[in-house]
């Protein structure tokens, strides 16, 4: 099991020391249909500029990243073809490279629209599938240099079910051990970057909540994060508006800021580097006040 962990990563010339802080991630979804209830083309007008607005908002509110995706992962979502992903996607990045200082990354596990979003300016890829959907993805990586988010996933459309305002979710999904398991199989997505020469300086590694974990496996995910650091490299989690919270709370989307808000405060009082939110506001607050106990903590509190 690996033991390397950088002391920090460099995303064009932003620098993002881990350890020093937690780092928020702002989530530009530009589809139709994202379980969150905020997809961008879901509303009448221009989508570019809807984008770019909210992405602006984000950084405002203390984003570091803004994460732009143009397919919906969330439980029994269909599928979007790569031309319709590029359209979607694309010149939202060439207009926010323009208008945001901060990192763009591009979420999507096709490597033609990796390849075209880094072209456009996107500094990091956030592989939904950790590189084993289509392993070219990290040949674009390594060539491009960017950085990349290996998550966790076991989503197979048999075990999700929808449960109406408290939407999509899996049921059934079974483990030996939740976190060996997820610790075994996020290390062929490792092995999957060591293989295509990505430096490992520019990879960051998420466990997939929700992805292919029942709420029970999700909550237990939550309390055992920790172990992940096991294998070295800085964590990124995203838990924002997620089904399990839903679940425990019995409320949809919109009305689980409160349960996301713990989720996250766990999250990095078991070592989370990066949380990946919808609510970036809200969430930056919640970051700064957990911050100011987490990483002052002394050895042995």
């Amino acid at each position: 099991m690996a033991t390397y962990k950088a002391p920090s990563m460099m995303l064009g010339s932003a620098l993002f020391e881990w350890g020093r802080q937690t780092y928020v991630m702002g989530i530009v979804n530009v589809t139709p249909d994202s379980f969150s209830g905020d997809g961008l083309l879901r509303e009448p007008g221009d989508p570019v500029a809807t984008a770019v607005a909210q992405a602006k908002a984000q950084v405002a509110a203390g984003a570091h990243l803004i994460d732009v995706g143009g397919e919906s992962t969330r439980p029994g979502s269909v599928l979007v073809s790569q031309e319709e992903e590029l359209q979607r996607v694309i010149p939202v990045i060439r207009a926010l490279v323009h208008e945001i200082s901060i990192p763009i990354s591009i979420d999507t596990c096709k490597s033609a629209v990796a390849q075209q979003a880094v072209e456009a300016g996107a500094l990091l890829v956030n592989d939904v599938w950790g590189l084993q959907l289509a392993p070219d993805i990290a040949q674009v990586i390594a060539k491009y240099k960017v950085g990349v988010v290996l998550m966790h996933n076991r989503s197979m459309p048999d075990y999700a079910v929808q449960e109406g305002r408290l939407g999509g979710h899996y049921v059934g999904v079974e483990y030996g051990d939740l976190m060996s398991d997820i610790m075994r199989e996020l290390e062929k997505s490792l092995d999957l970057a060591h293989k295509a020469h990505i430096p490992m300086e520019k990879i960051i590694i998420d466990p997939g909540f929700g992805f292919g974990k029942t709420v029970q496996q999700n909550i237990e995910l939550l309390d055992r994060l920790g172990e992940l650091q096991q294998l070295g490299y800085p964590i990124l989690v995203g838990p924002s508006r997620k089904s399990f919270i839903g679940h425990v709370l019995k409320l949809p989307p919109e009305q689980r800021l409160e349960g996301t808000a713990a989720a996250v405060t766990l999250a990095i009082d078991r070592g989370a580097d990066i949380v990946r939110v919808h609510d970036v506001a809200a969430m930056s607050r919640v970051v700064r006040l957990t911050d100011a106990v987490i990483r002052n903590r002394k050895p042995g509190h």
